[in-house]
Protein backbone atom coordinates (compact mmCIF):
# COMPACT_ATOMS: atom_id res chain seq x y z
CA UNK A 1 0.00 0.00 0.00
CA UNK A 2 0.99 3.21 -0.66
CA UNK A 3 -0.28 6.78 0.50
CA UNK A 4 0.05 9.32 -2.25
CA UNK A 5 -2.16 11.90 -0.74
CA UNK A 6 -4.00 12.27 2.30
CA UNK A 7 -7.23 11.78 0.37
CA UNK A 8 -6.92 8.40 -1.49
CA UNK A 9 -5.04 4.86 -1.47
CA UNK A 10 -4.19 2.85 -3.78
CA UNK A 11 -4.18 -0.74 -2.38
CA UNK A 12 -2.15 -3.69 -4.07
CA UNK A 13 -4.82 -7.08 -4.21
CA UNK A 14 -2.03 -9.76 -3.69
CA UNK A 15 -2.76 -13.46 -5.59
CA UNK A 16 -4.15 -15.41 -2.33
CA UNK A 17 -6.13 -13.89 0.65
CA UNK A 18 -4.26 -12.61 3.30
CA UNK A 19 -3.42 -14.72 6.70
CA UNK A 20 -1.83 -14.17 9.78
CA UNK A 21 1.59 -16.04 9.23
CA UNK A 22 0.70 -18.48 12.20
CA UNK A 23 -2.60 -19.05 11.19
CA UNK A 24 -1.66 -20.30 7.64
CA UNK A 25 -3.89 -23.65 6.47
CA UNK A 26 -2.39 -26.75 7.53
CA UNK A 27 -2.80 -30.62 6.16
CA UNK A 28 -2.00 -33.47 7.91
CA UNK A 29 0.79 -36.20 6.81
CA UNK A 30 2.32 -39.43 7.97
CA UNK A 31 5.97 -39.47 9.14
CA UNK A 32 8.53 -41.13 10.71
CA UNK A 33 11.85 -40.80 12.18
CA UNK A 34 14.42 -42.71 10.21
CA UNK A 35 18.48 -43.58 10.83
CA UNK A 36 20.95 -41.17 8.64
CA UNK A 37 21.74 -43.65 6.36
CA UNK A 38 18.89 -44.70 5.53
CA UNK A 39 17.85 -41.30 4.10
CA UNK A 40 19.03 -40.83 0.36
CA UNK A 41 17.43 -44.33 0.00
CA UNK A 42 13.96 -43.79 1.32
CA UNK A 43 13.15 -40.76 -0.13
CA UNK A 44 14.30 -41.63 -3.72
CA UNK A 45 12.01 -44.48 -3.09
CA UNK A 46 8.99 -42.48 -1.66
CA UNK A 47 9.29 -39.60 -4.42
CA UNK A 48 8.51 -42.54 -6.83
CA UNK A 49 5.47 -44.44 -4.58
CA UNK A 50 4.25 -40.74 -3.26
CA UNK A 51 5.28 -38.01 -4.77
CA UNK A 52 3.89 -34.91 -2.71
CA UNK A 53 2.72 -33.21 -5.95
CA UNK A 54 0.42 -30.55 -4.45
CA UNK A 55 3.21 -29.54 -1.50
CA UNK A 56 6.01 -29.19 -3.87
CA UNK A 57 6.84 -26.05 -1.40
CA UNK A 58 7.54 -28.77 1.72
CA UNK A 59 10.51 -30.64 2.13
CA UNK A 60 11.12 -34.14 2.89
CA UNK A 61 13.17 -34.44 5.27
CA UNK A 62 13.19 -32.45 8.79
CA UNK A 63 17.20 -32.17 10.42
CA UNK A 64 16.44 -31.58 14.13
CA UNK A 65 19.29 -31.22 16.72
CA UNK A 66 19.47 -33.04 19.38
CA UNK A 67 21.19 -32.19 22.63
CA UNK A 68 24.60 -33.64 22.82
CA UNK A 69 25.33 -32.55 18.95
CA UNK A 70 23.29 -35.25 17.97
CA UNK A 71 20.60 -35.12 14.81
CA UNK A 72 17.35 -36.82 14.32
CA UNK A 73 16.23 -36.94 10.88
CA UNK A 74 12.12 -37.17 10.12
CA UNK A 75 10.54 -37.89 6.72
CA UNK A 76 7.43 -37.39 5.34
CA UNK A 77 5.75 -40.57 4.09
CA UNK A 78 3.04 -39.22 2.19
CA UNK A 79 -0.29 -37.22 3.11
CA UNK A 80 -2.78 -38.09 5.21
CA UNK A 81 -7.04 -37.59 5.36
CA UNK A 82 -8.06 -35.26 7.83
CA UNK A 83 -8.07 -37.17 10.97
CA UNK A 84 -7.11 -40.23 9.85
CA UNK A 85 -4.28 -42.21 12.13
CA UNK A 86 -5.30 -45.42 10.69
CA UNK A 87 -2.21 -46.99 8.78
CA UNK A 88 -4.11 -49.09 6.46
CA UNK A 89 -4.90 -45.78 4.55
CA UNK A 90 -1.41 -45.07 3.24
CA UNK A 91 -0.26 -46.46 0.06
CA UNK A 92 0.62 -50.19 -0.68
CA UNK A 93 4.06 -49.17 -0.99
CA UNK A 94 4.29 -47.08 1.99
CA UNK A 95 3.11 -49.36 4.16
CA UNK A 96 5.82 -52.10 2.81
CA UNK A 97 9.02 -49.67 3.32
CA UNK A 98 7.22 -48.97 6.98
CA UNK A 99 7.48 -52.74 7.51
CA UNK A 100 10.55 -53.06 5.83
CA UNK A 101 12.68 -50.52 7.32
CA UNK A 102 10.38 -50.56 10.80
CA UNK A 103 9.57 -47.42 10.92
CA UNK A 104 7.34 -45.80 13.20
CA UNK A 105 5.03 -43.60 11.43
CA UNK A 106 3.25 -40.55 13.79
CA UNK A 107 1.23 -37.41 12.25
CA UNK A 108 2.67 -34.20 11.67
CA UNK A 109 0.94 -30.73 10.00
CA UNK A 110 2.45 -29.53 7.09
CA UNK A 111 1.50 -25.90 5.76
CA UNK A 112 -0.81 -26.19 2.88
CA UNK A 113 0.84 -23.05 0.75
CA UNK A 114 3.95 -21.97 -0.14
CA UNK A 115 5.11 -18.35 1.78
CA UNK A 116 4.54 -15.45 0.03
CA UNK A 117 6.62 -13.84 2.37
CA UNK A 118 9.68 -14.10 4.54
CA UNK A 119 7.64 -14.10 7.82
CA UNK A 120 5.08 -16.74 6.53
CA UNK A 121 7.91 -19.01 5.48
CA UNK A 122 9.33 -18.21 8.74
CA UNK A 123 5.92 -19.79 10.69
CA UNK A 124 5.93 -22.63 8.51
CA UNK A 125 9.50 -23.94 9.45
CA UNK A 126 8.03 -24.16 12.73
CA UNK A 127 5.79 -26.90 11.89
CA UNK A 128 8.01 -28.59 9.31
CA UNK A 129 10.71 -27.41 6.83
CA UNK A 130 9.44 -25.61 3.63
CA UNK A 131 11.32 -23.86 0.73
CA UNK A 132 11.07 -20.11 0.19
CA UNK A 133 11.12 -18.51 -3.63
CA UNK A 134 10.57 -14.65 -3.31
CA UNK A 135 7.83 -13.32 -6.37
CA UNK A 136 10.18 -13.34 -9.77
CA UNK A 137 8.13 -10.61 -11.18
CA UNK A 138 8.51 -7.08 -11.02
CA UNK A 139 5.53 -4.68 -12.20
CA UNK A 140 5.00 -0.91 -11.12
CA UNK A 141 3.40 -0.55 -8.10
CA UNK A 142 3.71 -3.81 -6.65
CA UNK A 143 6.14 -2.03 -4.04
CA UNK A 144 4.60 1.33 -4.16
CA UNK A 145 3.39 4.58 -6.54
CA UNK A 146 5.86 7.56 -7.16
CA UNK A 147 3.90 10.84 -6.47
CA UNK A 148 3.24 11.31 -9.98
CA UNK A 149 2.80 7.87 -10.98
CA UNK A 150 -0.12 7.92 -7.70
CA UNK A 151 -1.82 11.41 -9.18
CA UNK A 152 -2.00 9.56 -13.04
CA UNK A 153 -3.92 6.67 -11.56
CA UNK A 154 -6.00 8.59 -9.61
CA UNK A 155 -7.10 11.16 -12.83
CA UNK A 156 -7.72 7.76 -14.99
CA UNK A 157 -9.71 6.43 -12.41
CA UNK A 158 -12.05 9.39 -11.83
CA UNK A 159 -12.22 9.38 -15.43
CA UNK A 160 -13.69 5.80 -14.98
CA UNK A 161 -15.98 7.36 -11.90
CA UNK A 162 -17.55 9.53 -14.36
CA UNK A 163 -18.05 7.48 -17.10
CA UNK A 164 -19.99 5.06 -14.92
CA UNK A 165 -22.88 7.71 -14.68
CA UNK A 166 -25.85 6.53 -17.01
CA UNK A 167 -28.40 8.89 -19.08
CA UNK A 168 -31.49 6.67 -17.59
CA UNK A 169 -30.89 6.77 -13.90
CA UNK A 170 -28.33 3.82 -13.15
CA UNK A 171 -24.93 3.73 -12.68
CA UNK A 172 -23.06 1.50 -14.62
CA UNK A 173 -19.39 0.19 -15.00
CA UNK A 174 -16.91 1.97 -16.85
CA UNK A 175 -13.41 0.43 -18.47
CA UNK A 176 -10.83 2.72 -19.55
CA UNK A 177 -7.40 0.80 -21.18
CA UNK A 178 -4.87 2.96 -20.59
CA UNK A 179 -0.95 2.87 -22.16
CA UNK A 180 1.19 3.75 -18.87
CA UNK A 181 4.28 4.53 -21.07
CA UNK A 182 2.55 7.61 -22.59
CA UNK A 183 -0.25 7.93 -20.38
CA UNK A 184 -3.04 8.16 -22.90
CA UNK A 185 -6.32 6.28 -22.92
CA UNK A 186 -6.50 3.85 -25.49
CA UNK A 187 -10.00 3.02 -25.58
CA UNK A 188 -12.83 3.38 -22.86
CA UNK A 189 -16.34 1.95 -22.66
CA UNK A 190 -19.48 1.63 -20.06
CA UNK A 191 -21.56 -1.63 -19.95
CA UNK A 192 -23.80 -2.51 -22.62
CA UNK A 193 -25.33 -5.20 -21.64
CA UNK A 194 -28.95 -3.17 -21.43
CA UNK A 195 -28.31 -0.35 -23.89
CA UNK A 196 -31.35 1.85 -24.67
CA UNK A 197 -30.40 2.98 -28.32
CA UNK A 198 -30.60 0.85 -31.49
CA UNK A 199 -27.21 -0.92 -31.54
CA UNK A 200 -24.63 0.67 -33.90
CA UNK A 201 -21.64 -0.59 -35.64
CA UNK A 202 -19.67 -2.40 -33.45
CA UNK A 203 -16.90 -2.58 -35.47
CA UNK A 204 -15.77 1.15 -35.42
CA UNK A 205 -14.18 3.36 -32.69
CA UNK A 206 -16.64 4.33 -29.92
CA UNK A 207 -16.78 8.30 -30.20
CA UNK A 208 -16.02 8.00 -26.31
CA UNK A 209 -12.99 5.03 -26.62
CA UNK A 210 -9.93 8.33 -27.54
CA UNK A 211 -11.09 10.92 -24.79
CA UNK A 212 -8.61 11.65 -22.66
CA UNK A 213 -9.18 12.94 -19.14
CA UNK A 214 -8.19 16.15 -19.24
CA UNK A 215 -11.26 17.61 -17.00
CA UNK A 216 -9.95 14.51 -14.44
CA UNK A 217 -6.34 15.72 -14.10
CA UNK A 218 -7.18 18.32 -10.69
CA UNK A 219 -6.91 16.69 -7.47
CA UNK A 220 -9.47 17.38 -4.65
CA UNK A 221 -8.83 18.56 -1.69
CA UNK A 222 -11.26 16.29 0.46
CA UNK A 223 -9.09 14.38 3.05
CA UNK A 224 -12.19 12.09 3.62
CA UNK A 225 -11.61 9.00 1.70
CA UNK A 226 -14.11 6.19 1.37
CA UNK A 227 -13.29 2.77 2.45
CA UNK A 228 -16.99 0.65 2.25
CA UNK A 229 -18.72 -0.15 -0.62
CA UNK A 230 -21.35 2.84 -1.50
CA UNK A 231 -20.77 4.73 -4.60
CA UNK A 232 -23.68 7.30 -3.27
CA UNK A 233 -22.51 7.84 0.45
CA UNK A 234 -25.20 10.04 0.79
CA UNK A 235 -27.96 7.60 -0.54
CA UNK A 236 -30.15 5.04 1.62
CA UNK A 237 -28.49 1.27 0.62
CA UNK A 238 -32.25 0.50 -1.22
CA UNK A 239 -31.63 3.73 -3.41
CA UNK A 240 -27.75 2.38 -4.05
CA UNK A 241 -28.99 -0.90 -5.13
CA UNK A 242 -31.18 0.27 -7.36
CA UNK A 243 -28.85 2.67 -9.40
CA UNK A 244 -26.72 -0.08 -9.61
CA UNK A 245 -28.75 -3.03 -10.83
CA UNK A 246 -27.59 -1.78 -14.28
CA UNK A 247 -23.90 -3.14 -13.52
CA UNK A 248 -23.08 -5.97 -15.36
CA UNK A 249 -20.73 -7.49 -13.42
CA UNK A 250 -22.49 -7.19 -10.05
CA UNK A 251 -25.51 -8.98 -12.13
CA UNK A 252 -24.38 -10.93 -14.59
CA UNK A 253 -27.18 -12.96 -14.90
CA UNK A 254 -29.86 -10.43 -14.85
CA UNK A 255 -30.11 -10.68 -18.59
CA UNK A 256 -31.99 -13.37 -18.49
CA UNK A 257 -34.45 -12.33 -16.35
CA UNK A 258 -35.47 -9.86 -19.34
CA UNK A 259 -38.09 -10.15 -21.66
CA UNK A 260 -36.98 -10.14 -25.04
CA UNK A 261 -36.69 -6.48 -26.06
CA UNK A 262 -39.44 -4.36 -28.06
CA UNK A 263 -39.22 -1.61 -30.23
CA UNK A 264 -38.32 1.79 -29.06
CA UNK A 265 -37.00 -0.29 -24.80
CA UNK A 266 -34.17 -1.53 -24.25
CA UNK A 267 -32.08 -4.37 -25.88
CA UNK A 268 -30.31 -6.78 -23.61
CA UNK A 269 -26.82 -8.69 -24.60
CA UNK A 270 -25.17 -11.07 -22.09
CA UNK A 271 -21.66 -10.48 -23.63
CA UNK A 272 -21.60 -6.57 -23.85
CA UNK A 273 -19.87 -5.97 -19.88
CA UNK A 274 -17.85 -2.63 -20.25
CA UNK A 275 -14.58 -4.41 -20.09
CA UNK A 276 -14.81 -6.65 -23.37
CA UNK A 277 -16.70 -3.34 -24.79
CA UNK A 278 -13.25 -1.39 -24.33
CA UNK A 279 -11.45 -4.38 -25.80
CA UNK A 280 -13.24 -4.56 -28.61
CA UNK A 281 -12.91 -0.83 -29.14
CA UNK A 282 -9.14 -1.09 -28.54
CA UNK A 283 -8.94 -3.77 -31.43
CA UNK A 284 -10.84 -1.56 -33.35
CA UNK A 285 -8.54 1.64 -33.03
CA UNK A 286 -5.28 -1.07 -34.08
CA UNK A 287 -7.47 -2.12 -37.28
CA UNK A 288 -8.09 1.36 -38.06
CA UNK A 289 -4.77 3.18 -37.00
CA UNK A 290 -2.13 0.26 -38.25
CA UNK A 291 -4.36 -1.29 -41.71
CA UNK A 292 -2.09 -0.09 -44.03
CA UNK A 293 1.65 -0.65 -42.04
CA UNK A 294 2.73 -3.36 -44.26
CA UNK A 295 3.84 -6.60 -42.93
CA UNK A 296 4.22 -7.81 -39.86
CA UNK A 297 7.13 -9.83 -38.58
CA UNK A 298 4.77 -12.19 -36.42
CA UNK A 299 1.92 -13.00 -38.50
CA UNK A 300 0.74 -14.86 -34.96
CA UNK A 301 -0.32 -11.77 -33.88
CA UNK A 302 -3.18 -10.99 -36.09
CA UNK A 303 -6.45 -9.96 -34.10
CA UNK A 304 -8.34 -11.67 -36.99
CA UNK A 305 -6.52 -14.99 -37.05
CA UNK A 306 -7.71 -18.44 -35.72
CA UNK A 307 -9.13 -18.35 -31.85
CA UNK A 308 -4.95 -19.92 -31.33
CA UNK A 309 -3.70 -16.36 -31.54
CA UNK A 310 -5.00 -15.66 -27.73
CA UNK A 311 -2.55 -18.80 -26.75
CA UNK A 312 0.53 -18.04 -28.78
CA UNK A 313 3.80 -16.37 -27.79
CA UNK A 314 2.88 -13.09 -26.01
CA UNK A 315 4.54 -9.63 -24.56
CA UNK A 316 6.47 -8.54 -27.68
CA UNK A 317 5.66 -5.92 -30.67
CA UNK A 318 5.97 -6.19 -33.92
CA UNK A 319 8.14 -3.60 -35.91
CA UNK A 320 5.94 -1.82 -38.65
CA UNK A 321 7.73 -1.14 -41.91
CA UNK A 322 7.43 2.91 -42.15
CA UNK A 323 7.76 2.84 -46.03
CA UNK A 324 4.45 1.74 -46.64
CA UNK A 325 2.72 3.95 -44.60
CA UNK A 326 0.43 6.32 -46.79
CA UNK A 327 -1.82 8.27 -44.15
CA UNK A 328 0.77 11.56 -42.80
CA UNK A 329 -2.03 11.73 -40.30
CA UNK A 330 -2.22 8.43 -38.80
CA UNK A 331 1.66 8.19 -39.28
CA UNK A 332 2.18 11.36 -36.87
CA UNK A 333 -0.55 10.28 -34.27
CA UNK A 334 1.36 6.80 -34.24
CA UNK A 335 5.00 8.81 -33.96
CA UNK A 336 4.05 11.68 -31.30
CA UNK A 337 6.35 11.49 -28.10
CA UNK A 338 7.62 7.82 -29.66
CA UNK A 339 10.34 6.21 -31.67
CA UNK A 340 11.31 6.38 -35.28
CA UNK A 341 10.18 2.81 -35.11
CA UNK A 342 6.31 2.56 -34.77
CA UNK A 343 5.15 -1.19 -33.39
CA UNK A 344 1.31 -2.29 -33.29
CA UNK A 345 0.58 -3.29 -29.97
CA UNK A 346 0.12 -7.30 -29.62
CA UNK A 347 -3.47 -7.56 -28.05
CA UNK A 348 -3.35 -5.23 -25.13
CA UNK A 349 0.35 -6.25 -24.15
CA UNK A 350 1.66 -3.65 -21.23
CA UNK A 351 -1.68 -1.86 -20.95
CA UNK A 352 -3.64 -0.90 -17.88
CA UNK A 353 -7.29 -0.65 -17.17
CA UNK A 354 -9.24 1.06 -14.94
CA UNK A 355 -12.75 -0.30 -13.94
CA UNK A 356 -14.90 1.01 -11.17
CA UNK A 357 -16.47 -2.38 -10.36
CA UNK A 358 -14.24 -5.48 -9.67
CA UNK A 359 -14.57 -7.69 -12.89
CA UNK A 360 -16.64 -10.83 -12.65
CA UNK A 361 -14.54 -14.54 -14.40
CA UNK A 362 -15.51 -13.98 -17.60
CA UNK A 363 -14.13 -9.91 -17.94
CA UNK A 364 -11.23 -11.22 -15.75
CA UNK A 365 -10.37 -13.65 -18.21
CA UNK A 366 -10.64 -11.83 -21.05
CA UNK A 367 -7.77 -9.20 -19.53
CA UNK A 368 -5.57 -12.31 -19.31
CA UNK A 369 -6.10 -13.18 -23.05
CA UNK A 370 -5.50 -9.62 -23.78
CA UNK A 371 -1.95 -9.67 -21.89
CA UNK A 372 -3.40 -6.63 -19.86
CA UNK A 373 -0.51 -5.77 -17.04
CA UNK A 374 -2.11 -4.15 -14.17
CA UNK A 375 -5.82 -3.64 -13.33
CA UNK A 376 -7.00 -1.18 -11.03
CA UNK A 377 -11.07 -1.02 -9.57
CA UNK A 378 -12.73 1.43 -7.04
CA UNK A 379 -15.30 -1.23 -5.56
CA UNK A 380 -15.39 -4.66 -5.14
CA UNK A 381 -17.67 -7.13 -6.41
CA UNK A 382 -18.78 -9.19 -3.43
CA UNK A 383 -21.52 -11.03 -6.08
CA UNK A 384 -18.90 -12.19 -8.17
CA UNK A 385 -15.54 -10.52 -7.81
CA UNK A 386 -12.17 -12.57 -9.50
CA UNK A 387 -10.14 -10.50 -8.31
CA UNK A 388 -10.10 -10.81 -4.28
CA UNK A 389 -13.73 -10.47 -3.46
CA UNK A 390 -14.79 -14.39 -4.41
CA UNK A 391 -12.22 -15.75 -6.66
CA UNK A 392 -8.62 -14.34 -7.05
CA UNK A 393 -7.62 -15.16 -11.06
CA UNK A 394 -4.54 -13.00 -10.42
CA UNK A 395 -2.87 -16.52 -8.18
CA UNK A 396 -4.34 -19.14 -10.65
CA UNK A 397 -0.71 -20.34 -12.05
CA UNK A 398 -2.16 -22.51 -14.64
CA UNK A 399 -2.99 -19.71 -16.77
CA UNK A 400 -0.07 -18.45 -19.01
CA UNK A 401 -0.28 -14.61 -18.40
CA UNK A 402 -0.14 -13.04 -14.92
CA UNK A 403 -1.47 -8.95 -13.83
CA UNK A 404 -0.91 -7.54 -10.57
CA UNK A 405 -4.28 -6.53 -9.06
CA UNK A 406 -4.94 -2.72 -7.29
CA UNK A 407 -7.98 -1.43 -5.45
CA UNK A 408 -8.58 2.39 -5.96
CA UNK A 409 -9.83 4.29 -2.63
CA UNK A 410 -11.99 7.29 -3.65
CA UNK A 411 -12.06 10.19 -1.67
CA UNK A 412 -16.10 10.93 -0.99
CA UNK A 413 -16.59 13.93 -3.38
CA UNK A 414 -15.76 11.97 -6.31
CA UNK A 415 -18.12 9.64 -5.78
CA UNK A 416 -20.68 12.30 -5.72
CA UNK A 417 -22.75 10.63 -8.89
CA UNK A 418 -26.18 11.88 -7.83
CA UNK A 419 -28.38 12.79 -11.58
Amino acid sequence: MNKSTDSWEILHIPDKPPTPPDQQPTVNAFASVIEPKLANTLVRRLNQIAPLESLRHVKRVHKKYLEGGKTQLSVILCLACENDTQLDSMPHGVRELVNSYQLSPFITKVCKFDASSKEEWEEQCKLWPTSYHPPTYNIDGITGFSEEDSQFVFSFMRFAVELAKSDHGLVVNAAVIVDPSVKQVIASACDESCCWNTPTNKTSIRPCSLKQPEDCISHPDSNIVVTHDSLLPNDSPTKLEQLCTGVSCLYPWQWSEKQPHTPNSCYWHPLRHAALVAIESSAARDRQLFSGLGDIEDKSSELDHTQSSFTSSPAKRQKINLKNVEDDEKLDTLTEGHHSVVARPYLCTGYDIYLVWEPCTMCAMALVHQRIRRIFYAFPNLNAGALGSVHRLQGEKSLNHRFAVFRVLLPEEVLDLKL
